[in-house]
C-alpha cells in the first residue's frame, strides 16, 4: 500500500497576509461608515459636537486601510480645494503622509 499524498502545508505569512488584508478592508469600511454616520449625528447634535470627531476618526481609519479610500479622498481635495483649508496639518500627514497644500482662492 502506498501513504496517502498531502499537499504541503501553507506558509503562515500567506495566512497572516490575508487575515491582515481582509481586517483592513473592513477598517475601511467602518471608517466610511463612520463618515456618512457623522452627517446626521452632526446635525442632529449641533451644541455637542459629536458628529466632527466621528468623520476625523473614519477620514483615518479610510485613508490609512484602503487605497480606493485615498484615492476617493485625493480625488474629492482635488474637486473642492477649500476643504482642504479646513484640515488640520498633521491630519493631512497622518491621511496623506504630505502637507496641505497652499491655498489657491
Amino acid at each position: 500500500m502506498t501513504d496517502p499524498v498531502y499537499a504541503p502545508p501553507k506558509p503562515i505569512h500567506v495566512l497572516r497576509n490575508g487575515v491582515n488584508v481582509a481586517v483592513r478592508q473592513v477598517l475601511a469600511v467602518s471608517g466610511l461608515g463612520l463618515i456618512v454616520l457623522s452627517i446626521p449625528i452632526g446635525i442632529a447634535t449641533p451644541i455637542l459636537p459629536i458628529g466632527l470627531p466621528m468623520a476625523i476618526v473614519g477620514v483615518v481609519l479610510l485613508g490609512r486601510n484602503a487605497v480606493w479610500g485615498r484615492r476617493w479622498m485625493e480625488s474629492v481635495l482635488h474637486r473642492h480645494p477649500r476643504v482642504e483649508r479646513f484640515a488640520p496639518n498633521w491630519l493631512m500627514r497622518t491621511v496623506f503622509g504630505r502637507d496641505k497644500r497652499s491655498s489657491r482662492d
